[in-house]
C-alpha cells in the first residue's frame, strides 16, 4: 500500500489547527468552500469539488482533541475508496507540528502523484490560514 506524509511546523496553537481541520468553517476557510461537516466520530463529511461535480465522503473514525484526527474515505472516486486521512498534531516549542499522511492507497499512480502534490499545497494553504493570512478556499465551488 503507498502512502504519502506531510509535515509542517504552525505558528498557532494545537486547538486552532485541530480546530482548523475538524469544524465546518475551518475547512472551508482553506480547502474547500464546499465543506460539510462536524466534529462526531461516526459522522460522515463531505466535500464538494466543481458544483459536486467531484464528491468526497469521508467518516469521521478518530477525534482526539488537539491530538489526532482520522477520516475514512468511503468512495466517489475509486482510488480515494478506502484510504485514510490521519492529522497527528503537537506542540514543538511555541509552534505546532502538524503530520498529515493519507494511506491504505492501493498503488503510487500518476493520480497518487498528482493528490500528494495538491495536499502539499493545501498544507501550506492551512498553515497561511492559521497565521492570519486568509488564503480563501483552494476551491470555491
Amino acid at each position: 500500500m503507498a502512502e504519502m506524509h506531510h509535515e509542517i511546523l504552525i505558528n498557532a496553537s494545537p486547538e486552532k489547527v485541530y480546530e482548523a481541520i475538524t469544524i465546518q468553517d475551518g475547512l472551508r476557510s482553506w480547502w474547500t468552500a464546499d465543506s460539510v461537516a462536524k466534529p462526531s466520530v461516526g459522522s460522515i463529511a463531505e466535500f464538494g469539488f466543481d458544483k459536486r461535480a467531484i464528491l468526497f465522503r469521508m467518516r469521521i473514525e478518530e477525534l482526539k482533541p488537539v491530538k489526532r484526527v482520522v477520516w475514512t474515505c468511503l468512495g466517489d472516486l475509486d482510488e480515494w475508496k478506502g484510504t485514510r486521512l490521519t492529522w497527528e498534531i503537537s506542540q514543538k516549542g511555541k509552534m505546532t507540528n502538524l503530520h498529515f499522511t493519507h494511506s491504505d492507497w492501493r498503488s503510487a499512480t500518476s493520480f497518487f502523484a498528482t493528490c500528494n502534490s495538491t495536499w502539499g499545497e493545501l498544507i501550506y494553504r492551512l498553515k497561511s490560514y492559521l497565521e492570519g493570512e486568509s488564503p480563501g478556499p483552494h476551491w470555491t465551488e
